[in-house]
């Protein structure tokens, strides 16, 4: 099965990447790129902070989304799309979807943020609410597709979707040139894979690290097994990195290539948002604050070093936002 995906990561390439930036900025600022003293001083390093969070639907995701659009079939345009999540992509996929005026059904947990579910209906997308998880979410596509004719988007496993996503790795190197460590989220990998894809084809010696939740090693269990595994359940603070297995292709480009995952405890992700909070006055959900407590957690290898942590979405919930404050 791997080899229809390896031969999928070729069509993710800096070409593909270069394309979808004249797609997205169409329709998106760029984002920030920012050097914070205070974060600095507590990393050790000279830290930056990539904002996606401040993209119209709150995550990174828009960008995969538009390009995703951008290159779809006519035929798919006119069945409308079917995609699951527990929240960005969803957004995202609704947003660009009354862009390009393609009816857009959105499958979510049970458990899903209510908050998310009421704005993805607010872009015009029907919202079915289904399973325990995100895994049984995405089982059910599987079962709509065959009933109802949808073209069932999996986020991971489409190229255009991981090129728009790595224009995040052009403005960052644009941004700074000789940056030495990117640090990325993983949830299903498209967006740590697409940043590694883009940054390696134009510095061949930068450094990729990944960050997951130990609760939920998805990725990282792949990684050291040398297959793709399957996790039994995904429970943890982070909604966005709750995947129970990662998807093929972002698999495909990043199991030989990355250089290191580091995994958090809950109590470590609720402390980057209180980082983020503190540092750079941003809101960041629990999955886009992961990359700044995993640069803390390996300060030490990170000293000196010029380091780009990606703020990969501000879409926390008062809940979550009550925790980690403290209230």
């Amino acid at each position: 099965m791997l080899k229809k995906y390896e031969a999928l990561a070729e069509q993710v390439n800096l070409t593909g990447i270069y394309l979808a930036k004249s797609v997205i900025h169409r329709y998106l600022n760029r984002t920030s790129l920012i050097h914070y003293s205070e974060l600095s001083r507590l990393l050790g390093c000279e830290a930056f902070v990539k904002h996606e969070n401040h993209n119209p639907t709150g995550s990174f995701k828009i960008r995969g989304a538009l390009n995703f659009f951008h290159h779809m079939s006519s035929e798919a345009s006119e069945t409308g799309i079917l995609v699951a999540t527990r929240g960005n992509h969803g957004l995202a996929m609704a947003w660009a979807g009354q862009w390009f005026n393609v009816p857009c059904t959105v499958v979510v947990p049970e458990d899903n943020n209510p908050e998310i579910n009421r704005i993805i209906e607010s872009y015009g997308a029907e919202v079915i609410v289904h399973g325990k998880d995100f895994y049984d979410a995405q089982s059910y596509c599987d079962e709509l597709v065959d009933s109802a004719g949808y073209y069932y988007v999996e986020q991971g496993n489409e190229p255009e979707i991981l090129n728009g996503h790595g224009t995040m790795g052009l403005e960052i190197l644009e941004d700074m040139p000789r940056a030495d460590v990117i640090i990325c989220p993983i949830g299903g990998g498209a967006g740590c894979a697409s940043i590694l894809k883009t940054a390696r084809a134009i510095r061949p010696d930068i450094e990729i690290i990944g960050v997951e939740p130990v609760n939920v090693p998805s990725f990282y269990n792949s990684w050291k097994k040398g297959e793709i595994v399957i996790l039994d359940e995904a429970h943890t603070v982070a909604d966005g990195l709750a995947a129970r297995s990662v998807f093929h292709l972002p698999y495909v480009i990043l199991k030989d290539t990355i250089n290191d995952v580091i995994l958090l405890t809950e109590d470590e992700i609720l402390e980057g948002i209180r980082m983020a909070l503190a540092t750079t006055h941003n809101l960041a959900e629990a999955a886009g604050a992961v990359s700044l407590m995993a640069a803390y957690k390996i300060r030490d290898r990170l000293a000196g070093k010029k380091v780009v942590m990606v703020l990969s979405g501000g879409n926390l919930n008062m809940e979550t936002l009550k925790t980690a404050v403290g209230c």
